[in-house]
This record gives structure tokens, C-alpha cells and sequence, in this order.
């Protein structure tokens, strides 16, 4: 199989990449990803000489520059590229529905024309909105999107849609809780608290700390996107949850436990605008329908997610500090392989 993970040099993408050559050696993939704040090809170094493996950097919005890749025949896209970070999309909504609506309908669009067997698009549990105190997601529940970023995804998810039913053609919707797990960007909740509590910084925490989060470990989300890809249905949805819900204090406290740091490093800060409140999953379907299971609890996983961190904090500085771009853009363009279209 030939497959375009676009975001692949992202948290989510990169570890799917690696997850895919580990299973499927012959397979292989094209990694599209426009180096964009979170896009770090220092996650795939260890994969860099893997023959099935390509690297290409490009906008997803831009046909142009994708349709070179199509046009060599591929059987399948896997959409992880997404403006993702919600406070982000509160300040600039509008890069959001750049790269998020028309991005995916421009990757739509190619995979119609050039007849492909699959497109997976990766979406997320926040086009739901926000739950109560109790009740779970199930892939029936209403699109009611709370943030611009939400807004964007289930755009995108809408129109994959009605390429299914308009065009049918052969397409998936995954929707995932909250992933946590190696290198993710330290914006997100469980790296930053990491990072900050390693340096003895305070950890910012929105409001009372008290939003619930379903989380799964990204090697979780990476087998249960390639069961899709391999099995879904056509035109059917996947939710996709580790059945860990814990509010963002109790994560924090993990976190500090873990690494012998005190709770007086804790500081509440004002809370984000449209802060959803909590969410849940169901995963039965996927669960009954493609056999998927996680296979990492929340306490095996977390601790998994500390160890790597702190193992790797030459790979965390390099984020933090910015340096990881400069020596793409200097030193190493050659050996990473780059193509711009």
C-alpha cells in the first residue's frame, strides 16, 4: 500500500508513520507536512533511511504542489494536517479554516479525480461540543462545536462526508479523545506540565483544573487508525477513546508524583474562553465492528509518556527554544531529504 499521511511530521502523524513501517515494511509512505510551528522532522530521524519512506513539504491547501504525488498513483490519504491548538484558532480563527476546511476539500478533491481506495480523515471528539456531568460521545451525537478550532474540524469532517455521498467515494471519519505520548508539542497540557515541572517552573492550570479529558496514548490512536484504513466501512465513523477520563488536576498531580515534585508549583490562571468542559467516548463500535482495543491504561501510559521526556530533553529544548527550525532550515535540508513544491 501507498499511502499520503499529511501532518506527518506532527505529534500524531509522526508516530503513525513510524507505527506503519514498523507493521507493514513494504508499505510505503509519503509524509506531506508544511513545517509549521508543531511540524518537527526531528520526531522521524530515527525512520529518515527507511526506503518506503518520503518526505515532502508542501500546504495541503495547495493543489499545486500535491498533485505531482497523486499522479504517481497512491491508494490511500490519511489526514492528520490540522491547525490544532484551540487557543491558537481563538486569536487567528482564520488560518484555521485555511488549512482545516480548505485544505482537506483541496485533498478531497485529488482523491476523486485520481480514484483513490481510501481517505481517512483524523477528527477529533471536540466537533461534539462539551458534556455534562454524565453521557459519553457516540458517532451519532450532534455536531456542536465550541471553538473556532472545533468549528474547523467539523467543517472538514462534513465534507468528507458529502464526498462519500456525492461522489462515493471510499472514505472514514475518525473522531479521538485527548492523545498524550512521545513527542507531542509542548503546548498541549501533558508536556508542558512535564517540561515546566522538570525546571521546577510553575504549571499554568485554566480555571479550577477541573475539565475532564478522556486520554489515550497515541499508540492506541496510531492501531486503531490503521484498522480503518484497512477495514472501515465506507463511509462510516469511528470513535476512537482510552476510557481514561481524569481532570486536568489530577493529571498535573500524576505528573508531579511521578517526577518527586511539590503541588506548590501548581498556579491557576484565568480560564480559556469556551473552555469545553468535559468529554467522554464511546468506543464500542470501533471496538465491536473492527476487534480494536487499547491497550495502554491511563497509569502505564502516562508514566511511558514521563520516561520518553525525560529521556529526551535535548528533543524538548530544541522545541521550546525554537532551535529545531533553524537547523532544518540551515544545516540540514540535504540529509532530511526536504522537497518544496
Amino acid at each position: 500500500m501507498k499511502v499520503i499521511v499529511t501532518g506527518g511530521a506532527g505529534f500524531i502523524g509522526s508516530n503513525f508513520i513510524r507505527y506503519m513501517l514498523a507493521q507493514y515494511p513494504l508499505d510505503e509512505m509519503i509524509n506531506v507536512d508544511l513545517l509549521t510551528y508543531a511540524g518537527n522532522l526531528y520526531n522521524l530521524a530515527d525512520i529518515l533511511p527507511h526506503p518506503k519512506y518520503r518526505f515532502v513539504k508542501a500546504d495541503i491547501a495547495d493543489r499545486a504542489s500535491l498533485e505531482p504525488l497523486f499522479k504517481e498513483g497512491v491508494d490511500a490519504v490519511v489526514n492528520f494536517a490540522a491547525e490544532s491548538h484551540v487557543d491558537r484558532s481563538i486569536v487567528q480563527p482564520e488560518l484555521f479554516v485555511k488549512t482545516n476546511v480548505l485544505g482537506t476539500q483541496t485533498l478531497l478533491d485529488l482523491s476523486k479525480e485520481y480514484g483513490l481506495r481510501k481517505f481517512v480523515q483524523v477528527s477529533t471528539d471536540e466537533v461534539y461540543g462539551t458534556l455534562g456531568d454524565t453521557g459519553v460521545f457516540t458517532e451519532d451525537t450532534p455536531l456542536q462545536p465550541n471553538s473556532p478550532y472545533s468549528a474547523s474540524k467539523a467543517g472538514a469532517d462534513l465534507l468528507v462526508r458529502a464526498y462519500y455521498e456525492t461522489f462515493s467515494l471510499p472514505v472514514n471519519i475518525t473522531r479521538c479523545s485527548n492523545n498524550y505520548g512521545p513527542y507531542q508539542f509542548p503546548e498541549k497540557l501533558i508536556p508542558l506540565m512535564i517540561y515546566n515541572a522538570m525546571q521546577n517552573k510553575p504549571l499554568p492550570v485554566y480555571g479550577n483544573g477541573m475539565n475532564i479529558r478522556d486520554w489515550l496514548y497515541v499508540e492506541d490512536h496510531c492501531r486503531a487508525i490503521d484498522l480503518v484504513l484497512r477495514k472501515g466501512k465506507d463511509g462510516e465513523i469511528y470513535n476512537i477513546g482510552g476510557h481514561n477520563e481524569r481532570n486536568n488536576l489530577q493529571v498535573i498531580r500524576t505528573i508531579l508524583e511521578v517526577l518527586n515534585k511539590p503541588e506548590s508549583l501548581i498556579r491557576h490562571v484565568a480560564d480559556r474562553l469556551g473552555h469545553d468542559r468535559r468529554y467522554a467516548i464511546d468506543a464500542d463500535k470501533i471496538r465491536n465492528e473492527l476487534g480494536w482495543s487499547p491497550r495502554y491504561n491511563y497509569e502505564s501510559g502516562i508514566r511511558n509518556t514521563i520516561r520518553w521526556y525525560q529521556d529526551n530533553v535535548a528533543w524538548l529544548d530544541q522545541v521550546i527554544s525554537g532551535d529545531y527550525k533553524n537547523h532544518v532550515d540551515k544545516e540540514y535540508k540535504n540529509r532530511w531529504g526536504i522537497v518544496d513544491k
